[in-house]
């Protein structure tokens, strides 16, 4: 059984039983992994290295809004100098890539060109298995490269390719968008959070 699996009488009753697949999602979120997750992010920050996320569509913007948030709100009050570059973001270069070569390779033919030892792909796919998602896993992985792996439905081939997946139970595209949204801005924060002042946190909004 998938949801919605039959219509609404109103949108309030929609939003409920919703919300209500949203709060099953989140408590789906295995801990360890979560911490996992914060150990592999926190050392890439501390030596340097560069955490290079990708996603497609709803996920695309996740990525995009991980590179605000890691980077800029990593570093506020904070030592930090968090490098974060989303995949997603240049238009150009994808174009390039998908026109000239395949879309399948538009992360993946990136990830070639800049990352280097030491660094994270973040991976974000609902379904864990869009085919340019899993070549830039994949490529990592060969590499050496810690893979951060942000999954719904089954997982897909990302999470068995990744070092940490990050799996939300859930079969609802937007269920499982807005756990991984959720998420994102739970590891910027936290990592913010413990390297800022005990005063300071309480003079700032997060």
């Amino acid at each position: 059984m998938t949801f919605p699996d039959s219509k609404f009488a109103s949108v309030a009753d929609y939003a409920v039983a919703y919300f209500d697949q949203a709060k099953a999602a989140a408590q789906s979120v295995d801990q360890e992994k979560l911490e996992a997750a914060l150990t592999c992010l926190d050392a890439a920050y501390e030596r340097g290295g560069t955490i290079y996320a990708c996603g497609n569509g709803g996920s695309a913007a996740i990525s995009n809004h991980l590179a605000c948030d890691h980077s800029k709100g990593g570093q506020t009050d904070t030592d930090l100098k968090p490098k974060v570059v989303s995949l997603s973001t240049n238009m150009e270069i994808i174009t390039a890539i998908a026109n000239d070569i395949s879309f399948d390779d538009i992360f993946v033919y990136q990830l070639r060109t800049l990352a280097e030892d030491g660094d994270v792909l973040l991976t974000i796919s609902s379904s864990g298995d869009s085919e340019n998602v899993v070549r830039a896993a994949r490529w990592a992985k060969e590499k050496g490269l810690d893979v951060i792996a942000f999954t719904g439905f089954d997982g897909g081939r990302s999470a068995k390719l990744a070092t940490v997946n990050l799996h939300v139970e859930g079969d609802n595209y937007g269920v499982v968008e807005d756990t991984h949204q959720s998420l994102m801005h739970i590891l910027a924060q936290y990592i913010r959070l413990k390297r800022m002042d005990d005063g300071t946190i309480q003079e700032r909004k997060f």
